[in-house]
C-alpha cells in the first residue's frame, strides 16, 4: 500500500481496484454528489469503467496518483478520497485540490485536515507552486473548507454544463493559494 501522508486522524493512500465498492457507495449518495450531477446515481459499470481509471491515473511529476483514498487512522475506515492532481501531466507547479467524503464524515474537520496536509506536502515536497480548487458557488461547505485551508477566492465563472442542476445559475467559484503566500503566513 502506497501511503502519501498521515495526519493526526487520517491516512492518505493510493486508491486501488479493491476500493470499487466504497467508491460506488460514495458515487451513489445523492447528497455527496449533489453539487456534481444533481444527486443522480451512477452505475457500478460507470464507476469501474470511467471513475476508477481517472482516480488511479499516475502522474510522474508528483511521483504518484492525483487522487488518494482517505482512511480514518484509528479505525482504517474508508472516508472517501482527496484530489491533488497536477493541471499539466508533466508539471507539478499547479495542482487542483478536491475532496469527496462520505456524508457520515462531514462536519468533523476531515476535509480541512486533509486539504491542509496536502497543501503542506505539495509546497514542501512535491514542487507545487500554486494550488487551485473549484466548486459550485452555492456549495458553502466546500468553500468553507477551501478558506480554512488558507485558500482565497479568485473568481466566479459560468461554464456550459451538459446538465443544469439546482444552484448552477449562480455559477462556479475558483479559489487558490500560492506557495509564497502560504510561506508568508507561516504555512497552514
Amino acid at each position: 500500500m502506497t501511503v502519501l501522508l498521515t495526519t493526526a486522524r487520517l491516512t492518505l493512500r493510493a486508491l486501488g481496484e479493491a476500493d470499487l465498492d466504497q467508491l460506488f457507495a460514495l458515487e451513489n449518495d445523492p447528497e455527496v454528489i449533489r453539487f456534481l450531477n444533481g444527486g443522480r446515481p451512477t452505475t457500478r459499470r460507470a464507476v469501474r469503467a470511467e471513475s476508477l481509471p481517472r482516480l488511479l491515473r499516475h502522474y510522474a511529476c508528483i511521483g504518484g496518483p492525483g487522487h488518494w483514498a482517505a482512511e480514518e487512522r484509528a479505525t482504517g475506515r474508508f472516508l472517501g478520497w482527496f484530489e491533488f492532481r497536477p493541471s499539466a501531466h508533466d508539471s507539478a507547479e499547479v495542482v487542483e485540490l478536491g475532496y469527496r467524503l462520505g456524508r457520515e464524515f462531514w462536519g468533523r474537520g476531515y476535509a480541512t485536515e486533509g486539504a491542509r496536509a496536502l497543501i503542506r506536502t505539495g509546497f514542501t515536497e512535491l514542487g507545487v507552486r500554486l494550488v487551485t480548487a473549484k466548486t459550485m458557488a452555492v456549495n458553502t461547505r466546500s468553500r468553507r473548507v477551501m478558506e480554512k485551508a488558507g485558500m482565497r477566492y479568485v473568481r466566479t465563472f459560468f461554464e456550459d454544463w451538459p446538465d443544469i442542476i439546482e444552484g448552477s445559475e449562480s455559477g462556479d467559484v475558483e479559489y487558490s493559494l500560492a506557495e509564497n503566500d502560504w510561506r508568508r503566513v507561516g504555512g497552514a
